[in-house]
């Protein structure tokens, strides 16, 4: 009962029953006048010191102490050391010195308002007596004198195997607390039926984000947790007995404060812990974090299906290119000739984009690949580095190489003094970014009009319809000058989705007048701009 008439400091220093009061660093911060008579010390000489510093000690009794204090610090439990030898301090008005002195210990957790332990409170009970009937009773069974009654010597030789057992108890606990500490997977012990923290490792901690978690409920500790599903799973086993096995579980956490969440996968098995009567007190989680591996199988998946998509259109590519070489070459020898030119430039931009892992292809090596061959005084490259995506890269690699190829056979390219140009820019708008690109060529002999549709053509139309860009061919005399528009999504590194719809391009020829008066053929292939 709370009675702020009571003077509590006043009851505490008035008890008959010795204390000390220590902080979490194991500092003296108080101490009763019961335990000061014990100890024959005065509270101004060990307050603000650490404890062992005020009573010096042997350093398997220091190793005991620290290691009961600690554990009451972890479990926010009381703590008993059944007999512990600690000599005290014997003023100079004594003699000084030191007098043996043996003790039962009980260090308990004084918690704030938040469940943390504030301080501890040592409550020692002196055994001294008891020791020494124990020395008696010893040095009776020896024949060297009378003792007390065997009674009273059974009392301690019962406290003492009492102890030793704590002690082995302890040690094996430990042990045991260690083991559990470091296994690999995550493990934690819920209790009662609001699944209230009493156990957790650090592979547990690292799951979930470093807090506080011990002496917690679940959904006070984890309050993401709600609304996923688990609390419900951990209400079935706590009422039915029966475990819970996950595999590849999705969860969200937040892992450190004010932070998003966090995506992460686990194999997990909620086992019920059974008490003495039967019934469920709590249930054990064990499982393993497989978000790398689930994230892996994804990709995997993701893989394969990328590469079977890529290999079917790679064949589609390959079988179109046979088929319209087939129907351009008047023998077998020519068919050869350029098919195998054909493949060489596809395996050209497949290299590059390889580079990338299939991220893009960057235009300038692309154009280097087709022209780079012909000498850097016959070819002008001018324009920023661009990344095209996969869907954009294959079919101007292959335009490329056509467009060089005719270059070399019948035009620019053809003459000593010929010369190619490339120009290109990216300009954005309502459709999204744009890669517009001039080819130029002069200097070589005069061009004509071809008379029909040849594959370079056609595979300009196949590549630049359905709305993906258009191209514009001026057979001027002078010289082929192209312009083409390609389609590259909102930024240049984007990729395109394939045009899986095939070829929907107009293609047609037009006679218009030059700015000379001069006649000029011009083809309009693709979408309207």
């Amino acid at each position: 009962m709370d009675r702020p008439d009571l003077d509590y400091f006043g009851l505490f220093d008035a008890s008959p029953n010795p204390y000390l009061v220590l902080d979490r660093d194991l500092n003296i911060v108080g101490a009763n006048k019961a335990y000061l008579k014990a100890t024959k010390r005065e509270l101004g000489d060990i307050v603000g010191r650490w404890a062992w510093e005020a009573f010096p000690t042997d350093p398997d009794t220091l190793r005991e102490s620290i290691a009961s204090f600690q554990r009451v610090m972890r479990d926010r439990k009381p703590d008993t050391l059944a007999l512990l030898r600690f000599d005290i301090p014997k003023p100079d008005t004594e003699g000084g010195g030191f007098e043996t002195r043996y003790w039962s210990i009980v260090a308990s957790p004084v918690l704030d308002g938040t469940g943390e332990v504030a301080v501890m409170l040592q409550h020692p009970i002196d055994v001294t007596e008891l020791q020494r009937l124990r020395d008696a009773v010893h040095d009776t069974e020896h024949g060297r004198h009378s003792g007390p009654a065997p009674a009273q010597s059974g009392i301690f030789e019962r406290a003492q195997a009492v102890h030793e057992t704590n002690r082995w108890l302890q040690a094996e606990s430990e042990r045991l607390r260690r083991l559990f500490q470091q296994a690999p997977g995550f493990m934690c012990v819920l209790r009662g039926p609001d699944h209230r923290f009493e156990l957790v490792n650090d592979a547990y901690l690292q799951l979930i984000g470093h807090r506080d978690l011990v002496g917690k409920p679940l959904l006070e500790a984890l309050p993401e947790l709600v609304g996923q599903g688990f609390v419900e799973l951990l209400d079935k086993v706590h009422r039915t007995g029966e475990a819970f096995v996950g595999h590849g579980l999705r969860f969200m956490v937040q892992r450190t404060p004010d932070a998003p969440l966090e995506e992460s996968f686990t194999d997990f098995v909620y086992q019920p812990i059974l008490g003495d009567d039967g019934r469920v007190s709590g249930i054990f989680v064990e499982g393993s974090d497989v978000t790398d591996r689930v994230r892996a199988m994804d990709q995997q998946r993701l893989l394969i299906a990328e590469l079977n998509h890529r290999v079917k259109n790679t064949l589609a590519t390959i079988q179109s290119i046979a088929a319209q070489t087939l129907r351009s070459t008047p023998s077998p020898q020519d068919f050869r000739r350029s098919f195998e030119a054909r493949l060489v430039a596809l395996s050209h931009t497949h290299d590059v984009l390889t580079r990338t892992h299939w991220q893009g292809a960057d235009l300038r090596r692309l154009l280097k690949a087709e022209l780079g061959p012909y000498g850097e005084s016959r070819v002008a490259l001018h324009g920023a580095d661009v990344l095209l995506p996969p869907s954009a890269a294959l079919p101007l690699g292959l335009v490329f190489h056509e467009m060089a190829t005719n270059a070399a056979k019948y035009g620019a390219l053809s003459a000593e003094a010929g010369l190619v140009s490339v120009h290109w820019k990216t300009i954005g708008g309502p459709a999204g970014r744009h890669l517009v690109l001039d080819w130029t060529e002069t200097g070589g002999p005069p061009v004509a009009a071809p008379s029909r549709r040849g594959f370079g053509s056609r595979l300009i139309e196949r590549s630049l319809g359905g709305g993906s860009g258009d191209a514009h061919l001026d057979f001027r005399p002078e010289g082929v000058a192209a312009r083409l528009r390609v389609r590259l999504g909102n930024a240049a590194s984007d990729p395109a989705a394939p045009n899986e719809g095939g070829p929907t391009a107009e293609y047609v020829f037009s006679k218009d007048r030059d700015a000379r008066g001069g006649a000029s053929t011009k083809a309009l292939v693709g979408s309207p701009p």
